[in-house]
């Protein structure tokens, strides 16, 4: 990967003349990566940019987020622009409405997962699970080292045997882990989907999609758009799939206000 902003002279030469369909994750690349996902707020000046972004006419803004669809339209608070929710398992925008198809014995699945997940995790402290009505969330950010060892194995207990029969995947994201239903559905064919409804309405040519993400889940989006348009991973590390990197959320807010200048 390369730092973006070595390389900004080529890059505004990439985003020059172009509708761009911008991807943002949203926890650890629009608000900061907090405790809990209550006290992950959009700072201010981040969500005064998207909201200029969103009202750009060579602009199509995005939100890819691991949370539930109305959690996301919550925290974020724009009209108009487009929301992928649990990875991409519920888009909502202008013209949009999409729900992935999972039977009524998969949601069950799901939701004896989160009972029974509530039921023995409730012991130990720190976990917080959170239902996402397609999808589970366990997150153990604030679960002590000492007790990490007896939480795994609860987890374990609880979804090995439905992993091994199919029933569930598994997703591993910062602190987190994601029960979701086995469909072949994620944040790159997400992506790519709303990609090719885009190139249909504007013309293929015509289309620069940018995705910024700072987690794993991301790295599907990074894949799926890496010789199709700017990948950009938030974030120190250097593994990654996508092409650039900047450090922190406070400079996806310098390349908000960058390419906004660009006119």
């Amino acid at each position: 990967m390369e730092y973006l902003f070595d390389r900004w002279e080529q890059i505004k030469r990439k985003l020059s003349n172009k509708h761009i369909l911008s991807f943002f994750d949203y926890d650890g690349t629009l608000a900061p990566i907090a405790q809990t996902p209550q006290e992950a707020v959009i700072p201010k000046e981040a969500k005064g940019l998207l909201k200029k972004l969103s009202q750009k006419p060579n602009c199509t803004l995005a939100i890819m987020s691991g949370r539930a669809l109305e959690d996301i339209k919550h925290v974020v608070g724009l009209k108009d622009i487009i929301y992928a929710g649990n990875h991409g398992l519920e888009i909502e925008g202008p013209k949009i409405k999409f729900e992935s198809q999972v039977s009524p014995r998969l949601k069950s699945v799901i939701r004896n997962i989160y009972e029974d997940m509530v039921s023995r995790l409730s012991k130990i402290k720190g976990v917080l699970i959170e239902d996402k009505g397609l999808a589970i969330s366990v997150h153990y950010r604030l679960v002590d080292e000492k007790d990490m060892q007896e939480f795994l194995g609860i987890f374990s207990d609880i979804t090995e045997p439905l992993t091994v029969r199919n029933r569930v995947t598994i997703k591993e994201g910062k602190k987190v882990y994601e029960i979701r239903p086995p469909v072949a559905w994620d944040k790159g064919k997400t992506a790519l989907w709303l990609l090719a409804r885009q190139q249909f309405l504007v013309g293929e040519d015509k289309i620069l999609p940018v995705y910024l993400g700072d987690d794993i889940t991301d790295e599907d989006g990074f894949k799926a758009l890496k010789k199709k348009g700017l990948t950009i991973f938030v974030g120190e590390s250097k593994s990654s799939e996508a092409a650039y990197y900047i450090k922190n959320t406070e400079e996806v807010v310098r390349f908000m206000q960058q390419f906004l200048d660009l006119g």
